[in-house]
């Protein structure tokens, strides 16, 4: 890319950044480049097909826009898969030394059987193979298996969120074993951060800092778990960032997972969460009804037992936590049953499992949901209920649409009644627009999860 070229899709970006949430330009324009820009005809490189499809489908406006304002005329804009152009700094490297076919031999079988020796950290029984896909992770799934095929060229750094208990573990650690069988040659490490905080402050203690380093600096593929533990580390973030920067430079795989986007972790530093997400951010969202049927199903063959659709839908119903919740209700089930000598859908209508433990009782009313939302948000139900377009007041009377619907199951007409609103159309675009911004906003989810323990509690 020219200077001038570069500079102006800089100053492009930075107005994009302006008028799209953070999470989201981070998401896809990281690693996207101005290809060319003549007469009217402007193509933009995307590092991948998926943030190339994204571009396409939602920011082509603004980048009409924004091209547009910096003196870009954009009247056709083409998208084409291009890695960056963008150099990296590569490390001297000794000129390797001929070597006859049986000395080439030897050093592969030396190589491979120090990688079969090499300690991973990873749990044998996480694969993709048992790992059940839904409209909740199929994009995650997707990004992984390229990853398997392809280590460290395509979605490098890969950054996966999600809140607990939805498989972020299951999945980097299912890319890790799936990695050592298709790739035997390559160290893979799977760690926690709190290990990987731990090992190094001993590293300090021992004077044994240059070795802690020249361990990491070896492996080929780093798998980082619960990143949004390092918070208030300062010295563990630096060690990262150097390790971090050394091992992408050689395109050596980084796999990290949060509980959330790195700009949303407190005291991290801006450089650090920048390049966690130069390869994009990807998410697991809650799994819908039909996602924990799936999962029940998986589990139950995977286990060998039966169990009946009424079963696995009364958990799906009822469980509204995470995965891990449900999962955990499925043992608790099975047990009953077992113990009692019925089957699990006896074991529910008889009374033995008459709610999920990790599942809320299905007793709140329209008006205890209102009441809960707006103390929630420090509001009356009156205030909420209202005509009022103020920012904070019209978010919450949209939480309170979402959870009418989702909790209660309550028509659009009949939400409309509740929270005062005359057209049902002004529900119907309240639930999806919180719908949307629960894909990218953490701090959201949070805040329904929150309410749906009030709410149950």
């Amino acid at each position: 890319m020219s200077a001038v070229r570069e500079n102006v899709w800089e100053n492009v970006l930075a107005e994009v950044e302006q008028s799209i949430p953070r999470e989201q330009f981070s998401t896809w324009f990281t690693g996207a480049e101005l290809v060319s820009a003549e007469n009217g005809a402007v193509t933009i490189g995307a590092p991948n097909v998926f943030k190339l499809n994204q571009l396409r489908a939602r920011y082509t406006e603004v980048l009409k826009t924004a091209l547009s304002n910096n003196g870009v005329e954009a009247r056709e804009v083409k998208y084409v898969v291009q890695a960056s152009t963008k150099p990296r700094i590569q490390p001297r490297e000794k000129p390797a030394p001929i070597l006859m076919a049986d000395e080439v031999e030897k050093q592969e079988s030396k190589i491979s059987s120090l990688a079969a020796n090499f300690q991973t950290g990873l749990n044998q029984k996480y694969t993709l193979d048992n790992f059940v896909i839904g409209s909740n992770n199929d994009l995650a799934v997707s990004v992984a298996r390229n990853i398997v095929e392809d280590p460290g060229k395509k979605f490098n750094p890969f950054f996966l969120y999600g809140g607990p208990g939805l498989g972020k573990t299951h999945l980097v650690q299912a890319i890790g074993n799936a990695i050592t069988q298709k790739h035997p040659k390559l160290r893979v490490y799977y760690t926690p951060i709190s290990t990987f905080y731990s090992d190094f402050i001993k590293s300090l203690q021992h004077k044994k800092g240059d070795e802690f380093r020249q361990r990491f600096r070896k492996i080929d593929v780093l798998i980082v778990d619960d990143f949004q533990m390092i918070i208030k580390k300062d010295a563990s973030q630096r060690e990262f960032f150097d390790i971090f920067n050394i091992l992408h430079q050689l395109d050596k795989q980084i796999i990290v997972t949060s509980d959330r986007l790195p700009s949303q972790i407190q005291t991290i530093d801006e450089r650090l969460a920048s390049r966690l997400t130069w390869g994009g951010a990807y998410d697991l969202q809650l799994p819908q009804f039909e996602d924990k049927c799936a999962i029940l199903r998986s589990k139950a063959e995977f286990k060998g037992v039966e169990i009946e659709d009424q079963a696995i839908e009364y958990l799906a119903e009822n469980v509204k936590t995470n995965i891990r919740d449900l999962e955990g209700e499925f043992e608790h089930l099975l047990a009953v049953a077992d113990l009692k000598g019925m089957t699990p859908l006896q074991a529910i209508t008889e009374g033995y499992v008459s709610t999920a433990r990790g599942g809320q009782n299905k007793t709140a009313t329209p008006r205890q949901v209102i009441d809960k939302v707006a103390r929630y948000y420090q509001l009356t139900p009156k205030e909420m209920c209202s005509k009022s377009r103020v920012a904070h007041i019209k978010n919450a009377r949209q939480v309170a649409m979402y959870l009418l619907s989702k909790e209660l199951n309550m028509s659009t007409p009949k939400i409309a009644l509740e929270v005062g609103v005359k057209d049902h159309t002004t529900v119907m675009h309240g639930i999806k627009k919180i719908d949307g911004d629960l894909k990218l906003n953490f701090g959201l989810r949070d805040q329904i999860a929150e309410l749906r323990e009030k709410i149950y509690g």
